[in-house]
């Protein structure tokens, strides 16, 4: 009975979050992400970005093996259709439109984990 208690709570954790923390009028806004050759539009994302000012080290003498995480990006699983985004891989997260065109921000995965139904991605901004 204690197993079927705690997939009752975690199936209300995920609830939760989707009805609260990746609703778009509470934490959430809405971005089309394009992941693995796949565009996830319109979904919602809670995309914490983090001052580059505030990290010590420099582009220019970075060492190798050093990620700077630059933003955190909090997905449901459900909404990348049971995706797992890859440390390591590239992510393209919507920033805006303009002109009837939507801008995409490029980013590298520095770790990525999921949890009770939520994907949690650190990552860093990349430049081709």
């Amino acid at each position: 009975a204690l197993r079927d208690g705690r997939s009752v709570f975690k199936d209300m954790v995920a609830a939760d979050n989707k009805a609260v923390f990746l609703n778009s009028e509470e934490f959430a806004e809405v971005h089309d992400v394009y992941y693995d050759g796949t565009n996830y539009a319109q979904i919602p994302v809670v995309l914490t970005r983090i001052k580059q000012s505030s990290v010590a080290v420099s582009s220019s003498n970075r060492m190798e093996g050093v990620h700077i995480v630059s933003a955190m990006a909090h997905i449901s699983a459900d909404d990348l259709n049971g995706i797992f985004p890859e440390k390591g891989q590239n992510i393209e997260i919507s920033d805006g439109e303009a002109l009837g065109r939507t801008f995409f921000r490029k980013y590298r995965i520095v770790t990525s984990a999921l949890s009770l139904g939520m994907i949690t991605l650190e990552l860093e901004a990349y430049d081709e």
